[in-house]
């Protein structure tokens, strides 16, 4: 299986390459190819084992590899980089006495010397370094320990690094400046966003058009006009059946015809250089072509034309001169008016090339404090290129708000933060300050920060026989530093209100999503600062799902049984007792880790609900909805381990109606094969999210949102369809209970479920698409 993923990943990409033309474009899409092949190579070799936490062969789980989309390693290491400009001009002051198998080695050796030891320490206290890899924080470690008179633990971490010092960047890159720190997050840096914006381009069919209307149009009204000149009598016209009338070209000759002949192919050999033609008038037969080539072949008059090529010409002419008027026309300006001011109007790479400029007078790797300055309308002073008081276009803010640093909630109210994956990518550097807290030197913090967001950064691996991700502290420069750090009870505080702030801010800027790993991995690390064991389960693939697991997963639902006790989502659920998990649990071991077998029995007994299919991944997605649908996937846990359900009572209904709402406008979209098997199951997903926080809503309420659900499933032409949910709803609020195989007795409700072993009765019904 992964074998054959990999390879239609390498043969997508390929298609993908063959299909560009901008060559930005074309390096990404050759470097995802590289990568694919990487991986196959590997896995062919054997060097590369898919699924295990340490993936390349005789490589220590701290090293950060490249990863491919889906987890695959390719077995490069990013720390494994040529020297940069600066690294290279320090290498050549280097003494010929400095040790080393390679340039790598060499500078990494050096660096532990008094003068390179001293060069690190300067840059670690003024802050002008960035870690952009968790390897670049490990001979700072060392340097730092060896400064507190730790050398025994510093010789160590050597010794752990010596092995790979010929071939790994252990050092930081150094800055000008000292990196920004507050409690405010961003996006992206100002020097990210400038290379995105930097990054646009002109539509190579926009530029063609640009070029049509604004070079070869009037250069085609110019040789219309020359030969209009030669007609003797009306100019030339088509009547109503297609046939030419009006007179003929090459009767008479201006005494200045033959300079201005002259004149305009001179001018268009000198465009033709700069501006090939392209469309109407590049096609051979075009009006454009046939016109300048007969003004080619007859530099005496006519005497060199066929009466043929005189006929192509009477032709021409009455093709333009009948569709947009003479050269002279009111028509015809008015159309080269038109056309004039669609090129005169700024285009967005133009307008994205000046926002990168405002942008470029900020510090590369900070932020904006307000997006005022750069968002105002173009001035004098900007450029001469486009009109003053242009505006910037709001698809070009939105690229620059990245780099805008707000409050988290401040960045989700403006839409900046718009979805749980991106909450998870800026929460860590919140995360990194509170971790770092425990640290009494301010030297050691600021390093420790960057090197938790360089941690952040890497590419989780696709993982099996339960294995999990390599944590921080396995960082043998970051375990190295557990005896500087001293716990106080204002940092688990901080950290607990922090936790507090941001699962209440994911459940409630996005009701409908589950939480996404990354997600639940930052508020785990935050649970944990904060001294709170709270049992977050992560969402498992259906395809590398390993039938199993952990007792984490039963922690989290016997919080969510008791948490849920009688409540619409036990009742439409059918969630089991508490006591069920906590009188008698049934573990085993399994891969070395202990495994939750009641658990798993339950869903896979559960998971019948959904029927019989051939598909393990099927059979496998059907458990995992179960498994889900126990744990509330983490809602339970942080509702009632941050005692957060009379904040979440007060925006229950408004999260009920918002999640119904997005249920019914997804559903509502077409979508056909394995998009709309993935349409129903996220459809379902959020179901359960509703039903959650519906729970926390009085029984009014709930009656009221399933008579607002059902009138807009009604009006959005779903209710032959998704009618079966709505009823099966209702009838749960009315007292009634499904059956095994989730159907109401004497009624058509359905419990909504996102896995089928064959065709889902959502689709299955009349009219599906």
């Amino acid at each position: 299986m992964p074998h054959h993923y990999a390879l239609g990943q390498l043969h997508r990409a390929m298609a993908r390459l063959a299909d560009l033309d901008d060559p930005a474009a074309r390096d990404r899409a050759a470097a995802k190819v590289r990568r694919w092949r990487d991986v196959l190579e590997g896995m062919a070799s054997g060097r590369v084992e898919v699924g295990s936490r340490t993936p390349v062969a005789d490589t220590p789980a701290w090293v950060t590899l490249e990863v491919a989309h889906g987890g695959f390693a390719t077995g490069r290491y990013l720390a494994e980089a040529p020297l940069t400009e600066d690294e290279a001009a320090r290498l050549a002051t280097l003494p010929d006495d400095v040790p080393g198998r390679t340039n790598r080695e060499r500078l990494n050796l050096w660096y532990l010397g008094d003068d390179g030891q001293a060069e690190l320490l300067d840059a670690l206290r003024r802050g002008h370094y960035r870690v952009e890899l968790p390897e670049d924080a490990a001979l700072p470690v060392v340097v730092l320990l060896l400064d507190k008179g730790l050398a025994e633990p510093a010789l160590d971490l050597v010794a752990e690094l010596r092995p790979l010092m010929h071939r790994l960047r252990f050092t930081p890159r150094f800055a000008p400046t000292p990196r920004p720190s507050g409690s405010a997050v961003r996006l992206a840096s100002v020097g990210t966003v400038v290379e995105s914006l930097r990054a646009v381009r002109v539509p190579p069919r926009v530029a063609a058009m640009r070029e049509t209307l604004g070079v070869w149009n009037p250069r085609y009204d110019r040789l219309v006009a020359l030969w209009c000149a030669t007609v003797e009598g009306d100019l030339p016209y088509l009547d109503d059946t297609g046939a030419v009338r009006g007179g003929w070209p090459c009767r008479r000759w201006p005494a200045d015809w033959a300079e201005q002949r002259v004149r305009w192919l001179d001018d268009y050999t000198k465009t033709a250089r700069r501006h090939p033609t392209t469309g109407r008038h590049a096609h051979p037969k075009g009006n454009f072509t046939r016109l300048r080539r007969a003004l080619e072949s007859c530099p005496d008059g006519s005497a060199a034309l066929s009466a043929r090529e005189v006929g192509w010409i009477r032709r021409a002419l009455a093709n333009t001169l009948t569709r947009h008027g003479s050269p002279e026309s009111e028509r015809r300006a008015a159309l080269r008016a038109t056309q004039a001011g669609v090129v005169a109007a700024p285009t967005n790479a133009a307008l994205a090339d000046l926002l990168a400029r405002r942008l470029a007078t900020h510090a590369a790797d900070g932020g904006l404090s307000s997006l005022d300055p750069i968002a105002a309308p173009v001035s004098e002073t900007d450029t001469y290129e486009i009109p003053a008081e242009t505006p910037i276009p709001d698809h070009l803010l939105r690229k620059a708000a990245r780099a805008l640093e707000a409050p988290v909630d401040e960045l989700v109210r403006r839409g900046i933060i718009a979805s749980g994956e991106t909450l998870a990518a800026v929460l860590p550097q919140l995360t990194s300050r509170l971790v770092a807290a425990g640290l009494d030197d301010p030297v050691l913090t600021g390093l420790y920060e960057q090197t938790y967001l360089a941690f952040r950064r890497r590419r989780g691996l696709l993982l099996l026989d339960l294995a999990h991700q390599v944590r921080f502290e396995e960082l043998p420069w970051v375990s190295v530093l557990a005896p500087c750090r001293s716990e106080r009870l204002d940092d688990a505080t901080a950290a607990h209100r922090a936790l507090r702030e941001a699962s209440l801010l994911a459940l409630t800027a996005f009701p409908h999503a589950l939480l996404p790993n990354p997600l639940v991995h930052e508020l785990g690390a935050l649970a944990s600062r904060a001294g709170l064991r709270l049992p977050l389960v992560e969402e498992v693939a259906a395809d590398i799902f390993m039938g199993t697991f952990t007792t984490k997963w039963r922690d989290a639902t016997v919080v969510a049984s008791r948490t849920m006790a009688g409540t619409l989502y036990a009742r439409y659920y059918d969630l089991p007792s508490e006591s069920l998990w906590t009188v008698r649990p049934r573990s085993r071991v399994r891969w070395g880790k202990r495994t939750a077998k009641d658990f798993t029995e339950l869903c896979a007994e559960r998971a019948r609900e959904a029927g019989r299919s051939r598909s393990f991944v099927t059979r496998n997605g059907a458990v995992l909805e179960q498994s889900q649908i126990l744990t509330t996937h983490n809602l339970a846990a942080l509702v009632a381990g941050l005692d957060l359900a009379d904040q979440l009572g007060d925006h229950a209904p408004d999260l009920a109606t918002r999640t119904f709402a997005w249920l019914v406008r997804r559903l509502g979209q077409p979508a056909e094969g394995h998009a709309a098997l993935i349409q129903v199951k996220n459809a379902a997903y959020a179901w359960r999210q509703a039903l959650f926080y519906l729970s926390f809503c009085t029984p009014e309420e709930q009656a009221a949102q399933a008579d607002q659900l059902a009138d807009q499933v009604r009006r959005a032409g779903l209710a032959a369809r998704f009618g079966p949910a709505v009823d099966g709803l209702l009838g749960v609020l009315a007292g009634h209970r499904f059956t095994a195989t989730g159907t109401l007795p004497g009624s058509p409700g359905r419990r909504f479920l996102g896995w089928a072993g064959e065709r889902h009765w959502y689709l299955a019904e009349p009219g599906a698409r």
